[in-house]
């Protein structure tokens, strides 16, 4: 199954883009009459036949089109430091996407190591998942902020903050949620959060959580978290 994503899609017939046609002429060597298919990132799933094979400029007719492909029952957002080596990072993302993610920020906190992100070189990580897992929708990667400024936003939905400063009060994820909702879950830098960050973040209404007894790096931590949610919504 060969697919391509294609954002800007609005009729039923699509031209892809020089890189894209590049890579289905010369390296997939498909031709005319190949069948393949298209996602839009909004849940749009397209199955569409080349009807011009250029490698510049590859030309579709779509043939049948499909809404709210693969829609989910809940609304995830990760809030994420980004680790000091972006491998971790993409991994994260690339592993998130295949779970089922729809929204991921980057935030800057106190002992944040790498304070600064490529957005463009990230959204290709993401676009990849989204083709090589079959998802019709793609998620949503924000800015790189500040934790401060993150808080200041007025988000709904139930609101975690996991960290490893003690485990008073904290609860699991299973405990904290209830299915078909909206969440935004907290997850800090090698370092961890200070405590002033996490005061910061139960004013703000955010509950403590815990993901086990086990120590997990930030993209892990990261990534329990996404699974336990959407395991939660199976």
């Amino acid at each position: 199954m060969h697919i391509f994503y294609t954002p800007d899609i609005t009729s039923n017939s699509y031209t892809l883009n020089e890189e894209e046609s590049k890579h289905c002429v010369r390296v997939l060597r498909l031709a005319v009459g190949a069948l393949v298919y298209l996602v839009d990132g909004k849940g749009g799933f397209y199955t569409a036949e080349i009807v011009a094979d250029n490698p510049k400029k590859v030309a579709l007719n779509v043939l049948k089109a499909e809404k709210e492909f693969g829609k989910r029952n809940h609304y995830l957002h990760i809030a994420v430091a980004p680790t000091k080596n972006i491998d971790r990072i993409e991994w994260f993302l690339e592993k998130a996407t295949e779970l089922g993610i729809d929204e991921i920020t980057p935030i800057i906190s106190d002992r944040s190591e790498r304070k600064v992100v490529k957005d463009d070189r990230l959204n290709k990580v993401i676009t990849s998942a989204v083709k090589q897992s079959i998802k019709a929708y793609h998620p949503k990667l924000n800015e790189a902020v500040s934790l401060d400024s993150f808080l200041k936003q007025d988000i709904a939905g139930d609101k975690l903050i996991a960290h490893c400063i003690d485990n008073e009060g904290k609860g699991y994820i299973s405990e904290l949620i209830q299915p078909n909702g909206q969440y935004l879950i907290l997850i800090g830098p090698e370092g961890d959060f200070t405590p002033e960050e996490v005061t910061k973040a139960l004013n703000k209404g955010f509950k403590p959580l815990t993901l086990g007894n086990n120590r997990l790096r930030t993209e892990t931590a990261a990534l329990a978290a996404c699974f336990e949610v959407n395991y939660l919504n199976r």
